[in-house]
């Protein structure tokens, strides 16, 4: 473990490790722990230099100075946060490790402030980023916010007659007090008049002109990577379920199907998962994609060798990749699922994944879920022709 140690000091601080001298002030400590919680985690070596010199902390009882940060953690930070303290020889001189997990119960504040990790530095979460902390916590539901300048006017009347229609609701004939009513009990308007996120995104008419990140960026590339010759270009807009719509049709007519004749017939050579798997990606990045994130639209990257499905956010707090693949739900944007669970995009909340992976399974290649920085990426092979 020491020489891995020595080889992280030598690599210096970074977005996930951070050097203390002994003697640093508990306010301090309890910072950069908030920090890493509220970010990916982290480790602070506790007895190294800023510039990677070990200097050891006192050779006092060890038992002390772990209960000190235990101490710090759970009594200077709100909520109370779990680490881990470990002790380590480097040089002849004992230093401190303390783990630092990705926070489950974020956000994490000390002394009333809520800190992040940005590269070597921790600093104050802005509005946006607390309101993504709160959000990935449960605690908040951006989809709910009304969205400012939008009235009654910019809903598609007759979505909503079909909506309403299935649940033997005339709501066309229904008086503009009662449609009022009605829209505000269903959370498609607020108490204000305005459309909720999640009432616009799904029975909106226009949807961009006051949510410039919704819609999906489409890009055919005729290689492997993002330098090779696109093929097609398209931005798709509009409500939901016509965006989902709109890009399974177009990721059907845009893989390549080459195939040969065999006994008079013409047979594919080809074989793709089915279209529920790439109608159900759609969904979930259409369903829980942050949109909190305003400068960053959903990308649907089409390769010779893979799909991507690329939505902006993180993981909610508690909810990993394994546990994805194994049917955990999550519901980062509880209005739009309702929403697209009565329309039927949604048949039942964490059964998706699973089906998606299953179906690429049985292909002999498996499907990939990644998270990295502020996005969450699926990667569907597609086989060589």
């Amino acid at each position: 473990m020491s020489s891995e140690l020595e080889y992280i000091i030598q690599q210096g601080e970074n977005s996930s490790v951070e050097f203390k001298e002994y003697g640093v002030r508990a306010e301090s400590l309890a910072k950069e722990m908030v920090a890493f919680a509220n970010s990916q985690g982290g480790v602070i070596l506790l007895g190294v230099t800023d510039d990677g010199v070990v200097s050891g902390i006192a050779r006092t009882d060890f038992t002390l100075l772990e209960e000190w940060v235990m101490n710090i953690a759970r009594n200077s930070i709100i909520p109370a946060l779990d680490v881990e303290c470990h002790k380590h020889s480097i040089e002849n001189k004992i230093l401190a490790e303390i783990v630092v997990g990705k926070g489950k119960d974020k956000p994490y504040q000390t002394g009333g402030k809520y800190y992040i990790r940005i590269g070597t530095t921790n600093r104050i979460a802005s509005q946006s980023e607390l309101m993504r902390l709160f959000q990935a916590s449960g605690v908040f539901h951006y989809d709910a916010n009304g969205v400012e300048g939008s009235t009654i006017s910019d809903l598609n009347f007759t979505a909503l007659d079909r909506y309403f229609g299935e649940y033997q609701i005339d709501f066309s004939r229904e008086s503009e007090k009662d449609k009022q009513r009605l829209l505000i009990n269903t959370d498609i308007l607020n108490e204000d008049g305005q459309t909720t996120i999640g009432g616009l995104l799904v029975f909106g008419i226009n949807p961009e002109r006051y949510l410039p990140q919704s819609g999906i960026s489409f890009g055919h590339f005729a290689g492997q990577e993002m330098q090779s010759e696109l093929i097609d270009k398209q931005n798709i807009s509009g409500p939901l379920p016509f965006i989902i719509d709109r890009c399974l049709a177009i990721i059907k007519n845009s893989l390549p199907l080459p195939s040969e004749i065999k006994n008079g017939q013409r047979e594919n050579l080809r074989v793709y998962p089915p279209m529920k798997v790439f109608r159900e990606l759609l969904v979930n990045a259409c369903v829980h994609r942050n949109y909190a994130i305003i400068g960053s639209k959903i990308r649907l990257l089409m390769f010779n060798d893979r799909i991507e499905f690329i939505s902006p956010g993180r993981l909610p707090n508690t909810v990993t990749i394994e546990k994805l693949k194994a049917g955990v739900s999550y519901a980062s944007n509880p209005i739009l699922v309702k929403f697209m669970e009565n329309l039927r995009y949604v048949e039942q909340l964490g059964r998706g994944l699973p089906m998606v992976y299953q179906e690429v399974l049985k292909l002999g290649t498996e499907v990939e879920f990644k998270e990295l920085g502020e996005e969450f990426r699926v990667i569907v092979p597609i086989p060589a022709g």
